[in-house]
């Protein structure tokens, strides 16, 4: 008995330390995400990137922290920075479990009980639940937008009506940009319906996009946004419907005549315009489906925008053995890769696509560059051509040398924990001191890498910010520990993640993680007919519009997160998601290129012998025909092991240590 009253005693006596060092200094463990506490990463008031201490309107860290973050410092300064080497494999192992109740602790919540919480299993019966909770949030919103905004291209979810192009300020280009007037919801949706099985739903809203879907629309929409949403959605589409084993249930359509690889293919040809005419070979920004590029465009574009077409492109490609679609895409990758930095090796965010001059210096994995990234590696994925890895590789080591700040390991060493941040694309210098929503992507692809245990401390940065409010802000500002821009369109990034994370480690963690997200949506922005944007992540209003994406991702990834037997993981065919989401089989017949030699810079001769050449700029709206693996590695799949990492990095952003 003397043994059991030592261990109380000992107990008691750590219990009431904390809560001296508390009350005194204020060094107690802070549980700050279960209440409204400041995110606090363990800093004395933070310092401007070159200047004294900020104003007192900043959060304060605790007394004894450092003078300021090391995310402000240039890579490679002070005594635990250095370059890192990239990517780490991850070791096998599990995570400690002992250490998992600290991750989202609560002021009034012992280490046990979040032991139990996010470590124990995740029982089936609960995973059956959010499956299906994930799957009645996609019907909710697809069966109310069909009731009240088909044929138009959003829905308004508080007042139940249809969203088309706003006609009357065409200077809108929040809307203007992705509605088209083509049913957008309905298209971008079509192979979520198939990815959850529903066969009848899914052949009926194909033979409506079929029969009711034009482009000949005096529509002027953005190049990007129309390829991943529309024409990557309809290829999906079609790739769902011919493939002969029909993974997901019975999805073909009786009569099918590749309707819908046709309307692509017509889709593609009116987007051809925006690369005519342009000196570097960078597609303008916006196109009109009837009439070409407006004569008043926009002659600077996102590096992302232009530069993320080849996957959606080069499947066209592939599937019509017609070359120009590839051919096009693949030369705006090339020429915005060759205006990359000689010192750094960045890229910047907006360019112009006559002069080749940067616009827009900042480099970073947020908008204007993230799918750029994406898409480089992912079209090595589903093409095999080894210069796109070659640039993905380069680029990853650049990223790392000059956007990577923190220690150089997840887990290990002193210094803050890893984050990525924006610097100038020439000098490495550090531009301001805030992320975006959409770099939450990136542990996602990191994932792809086999670079697990960093995609494990980003991914947790990010869970930490959704915890504190239940969604994610557009722009979160590290150095204040405050949302700059407030609201949340229900953004898939942070789901996709946490998806590809789970099946890359199977820990139940980020089970946890999908269902904290899955309530949080329900509770904050589920309205009258749908699910609406979060004007205001901390007041929690709301705006009318929910676009596309929430059903052709968010909802997807969601759905595939708890939804252990989906064909997707067990029918033994290969899929890779596109960057909206769209669901591609990986296999030999996309990797056959039979106009191999059309890259060159003179052309050359094919397989047979035949002469071809490179089309110029004048050439390419009349080449247009009519329709007709190299393994990826399995170390850089999603089946590698999680390394015994503690989450020391969390524990740091809640003000634990």
């Amino acid at each position: 008995m003397q043994w059991r009253a030592l261990v109380l005693g000992l107990v008691l006596l750590r219990l009431g330390l904390h809560g001296v060092l508390w009350l005194v200094f204020g060094l107690g463990p802070s549980m700050g995400f279960y209440q409204r506490f400041p995110l606090s990463f363990g800093f004395q008031r933070l310092r401007s990137p070159d200047g004294p201490a900020s104003p007192a309107s900043g959060p304060v860290g605790r007394p004894g922290g450092l003078s300021g973050p090391s995310w402000l410092q240039p890579p490679g300064t002070g005594a635990t920075q250095s370059p890192r080497k990239v990517p780490r494999r991850p070791e096998p192992g599990v995570c400690g479990p002992a250490h998992w109740g600290y991750v989202l602790g609560g002021r009034d919540r012992g280490p046990d009980e979040y032991e139990k919480r996010y470590s124990g299993a995740f029982p089936p019966q609960l995973r059956a639940q959010m499956r299906d909770l994930a799957r009645g949030m996609f019907v909710f919103g697809y069966d109310n937008y069909m009731a009240h905004a088909f044929p138009q291209d959003e829905l308004n979810p508080i007042h139940c009506r249809g969203r088309g192009p706003d006609r009357g300020d065409p200077s809108n280009l929040n809307i203007n940009d992705v509605l088209g007037n083509y049913s957008l919801t309905l298209v971008d949706a079509l192979d979520t319906l198939a990815v959850m099985g529903n066969s009848s739903e899914f052949q009926k809203a194909v033979k409506l996009v079929i029969n009711t879907v034009s482009f000949d629309k005096d529509s002027t929409v953005q190049v990007f946004e129309a390829t991943i949403r529309v024409l990557g959605s309809l290829l999906s589409a079609h790739r769902i419907i011919t493939d002969s084993k029909q993974p997901f249930g019975d999805m073909t359509i009786k009569d099918y005549d590749n309707e819908l690889l046709y309307m692509a293919h017509d889709l593609a040809v009116r987007l051809l315009p925006a690369f005519e005419n342009t000196k570097t070979g960078i597609p303008y920004p916006r196109v009109n489906l009837k009439t070409g590029v407006p004569p008043d465009t926009n002659n600077e574009t996102c590096t992302a925008g232009a530069g993320s077409l080849l996957v959606e492109f080069g499947i066209l490609s592939r599937l019509l053995g017609d070359s120009t679609f590839e051919w096009v895409a693949r030369r705006a990758v090339k020429a915005l890769w060759n205006l990359r930095s000689n010192d750094t090796g960045l890229l910047g965010n907006v360019v112009n696509i006559q002069t080749g001059h940067w616009v827009g210096k900042q480099s970073g994995l947020g908008a204007g560059l993230d799918s750029f990234y994406e898409y480089l590696l992912k079209s090595y994925i589903l093409f095999g051509e080894k210069e796109d890895l070659e640039m993905f590789n380069a680029a990853y080591q650049s990223i790392q040398n000059y956007l990577r700040r923190g220690r150089e390991a997840c887990n290990e060493g002193e210094g803050d924990p890893p984050l990525y941040v924006n610097v100038n694309m020439f000098s490495g210098q550090l531009m301001n001191t805030w992320i975006d929503s959409l770099q939450a992507f990136f542990p996602g692809l990191q994932v792809l890498i086999g670079d697990v245990e960093d995609a494990i401390c980003l991914h947790a940065f990010y869970y930490a910010i959704w915890k504190r409010y239940g969604a994610l802000p557009e722009r979160y500002n590290w150095q204040l520990q405050a949302p700059d821009v407030l609201f949340y369109p229900l953004r898939p990034e942070l789901v996709e993640s946490t998806y590809l994370l789970y099946q890359a480690t199977k820990n139940p963690f980020y089970l946890h993680v999908g269902m904290d997200i899955l309530q949080s949506l329900e509770k904050y922005t589920k309205v009258k007919c749908g699910y609406a944007t979060l004007h205001h992540v901390i007041d929690k209003s709301t705006e009318d519009r929910m676009e596309s994406f929430f059903l052709s991702e968010t909802c997807k990834y969601l759905y595939l997160l708890f939804d252990e037997d989906n064909p997707v993981h067990k029918s033994g065919t290969r899929y890779m998601f596109t960057t909206e989401g769209h669901i591609v089989s990986v296999d030999e017949h996309l990797r056959e290129l039979p106009w191999k030699e059309f890259f060159s810079e003179e052309g050359g001769q094919d397989r047979g012998g035949k002469s071809v050449h490179r089309p110029k700029p004048h050439e390419l709206k009349v080449i247009n025909s009519s329709s007709n693996c190299n393994r990826v590695p399995d170390e850089r799949r999603y089946s590698l092991p999680l390394k015994s990492i503690y989450m020391r990095q969390i524990d740091q952003m809640v003000g634990l240590i």
